[in-house]
């Protein structure tokens, strides 16, 4: 009974600690600006806006507090030694990488970089000077690299949940340039999740009391079960980034997860190692860094070897995306179907839409070439206060005004009025 007042005593203060902490609110600053830059992004592409950062922001707020609630809870059985300094050492080194690219935030870089300098400077004597490099030597060689990984694994088997969860509710979008300067339609999957942690570690309470814990961990049970402990909250920050021109958004999310998962059970595996052989720590270490960055060079290999699906054929126009709220969306058109007739007009080009659209004002009657190849029949009515548009983004042609030009989002990306995109003239495509 103890035990458990204490624990809920704890949590209180931890919860207080988080709420005060601003690494919390920088994280929720990121997600903001990535949602602004999509929507100006948007509208520079199509001219329509596709998504709301405000919903996607209080949705994304709450994935995360669902998610930090189940970290916490595995987080009582670990025994990971999160301490004040280690969490400004995670902080301050995904700081330092975001300077070169957003998706540097994620904690699997900057966790496993300090695990190869932590390694490095075990080598080396720079922890027994007495200036401030010394001091911060000595501070590094304290942390936890091997519990900070677990939690680095624990956050990407709970990635791999949001992922597949909300991995493709706000993927963008683009107009990209293929392989040989021709337009072609695909997507960018990026989600950014603020992820509030409450996690159990070694130590007195803050009276001094050392209650210990009717169950054993798995990093240091001898510590937390005799020795005391207390809680601590804090900010992490999950979040991936997916460039595809050949799958659905919901089948590059599925994909997305599977690799998560995978990377996930692995680097979890190689810490549990490392937590009970010192020399794993640095393979360990290797494997977060180097396996996360391998996801991103597979999964960049395998668009490459395959053929964009978004490119108008000779059944008719692609639907890149459905505005919502459209005309389009009421009749059950998803991204990825062919508009092969409109009114019983078979459409190949923009204009020929344009003016199938024009042949009845009082409904629209749609031939469209499903996800499995099928022929469907769609029709509604066309009220007098809609606008005269169908509602979808077509794949881009000739006519398009803006692509994207892919490449890494860096802060200083985020912070620019601008969106990546370039300029080719003043045509819309969007109908």
């Amino acid at each position: 009974m103890d035990t458990a007042i204490e624990l809920f005593r704890q949590a209180g203060s931890a919860i207080v600690q988080l709420l005060l902490s601003p690494f919390y609110y920088i994280a929720i600053l990121l997600v903001v600006l990535h949602g602004m830059r999509q929507t100006r992004l948007e509208r520079r592409l199509f001219h329509v806006r596709l998504h709301i950062w405000p919903a996607l922001l209080l949705r994304t707020i709450a994935a995360g507090v669902i998610v930090g609630f189940i970290m916490s809870t595995a987080g009582l059985f670990l025994g990971v030694a999160v301490t004040g300094e280690a969490v400004l050492w995670m902080w301050g080194a995904a700081a330092l990488l975001t300077l070169f690219s957003v998706r540097y935030l994620c904690f699997a870089y900057s966790v496993g970089l300090l695990g190869i300098v932590q390694w490095l400077l075990g080598l080396t004597s720079l922890a027994e000077r007495g200036d401030w490099f010394g001091q911060a030597a000595g501070s590094l060689a304290q942390l936890d690299i091997a519990g900070l990984l677990l939690l680095v694994a624990l956050m990407h088997l709970t990635e791999a949940l949001l992922v597949r969860w909300q991995g493709a509710q706000a993927a963008t979008p683009l107009f990209l340039e293929g392989k040989r300067g021709k337009l072609v339609g695909g997507y960018m999957l990026q989600g950014y999740w603020p992820v509030p942690l409450i996690m159990l570690v070694p130590g007195m309470t803050p009276e001094g009391a050392a209650v210990g814990l009717p169950w054993t961990t798995l990093l240091d049970g001898s510590a937390l079960s005799g020795g005391g402990w207390s809680m601590v909250g804090f900010p992490m920050m999950i979040g991936f980034s997916e460039l595809t021109r050949s799958l659905l958004p919901a089948d590059k999310a599925r994909a997305a997860a599977r690799g998560l998962l995978l990377y996930g059970t692995v680097v979890a595996l190689a810490a549990i190692g490392a937590a009970w052989w010192k020399p794993l720590l640095p393979i360990a270490a290797g494997c977060s860094l180097l396996l996360h960055e391998g996801l991103v060079i597979i999964s960049r290999l395998r668009e490459s070897a395959r053929s964009p699906i978004f490119v108008h054929d000779e059944r008719g126009l692609k639907v890149l995306a459905v505005i919502p709220g459209s005309p389009a969306e009421a009749m059950g058109i998803v991204a990825g179907e062919i508009v092969h007739k409109v009114n019983g007009m078979k459409v190949r080009t923009v204009e020929e839409l344009h003016t199938a659209l024009h042949i009845h004002s009082a409904f629209c009657k749609l031939e469209v070439f499903n996800l499995e190849g099928q022929l469907k029949f769609v029709q509604r009515a066309r009220y007098a206060n809609e606008h005269h548009q169908l509602g979808v983004v077509l794949a881009p042609d000739d006519r398009a005004g803006y692509y994207a030009v892919p490449g890494e989002a860096s802060l200083w990306n985020l912070l620019r009025r601008g969106g990546s995109a370039r300029q080719r003239n003043s045509q819309s495509t969007s109908f």
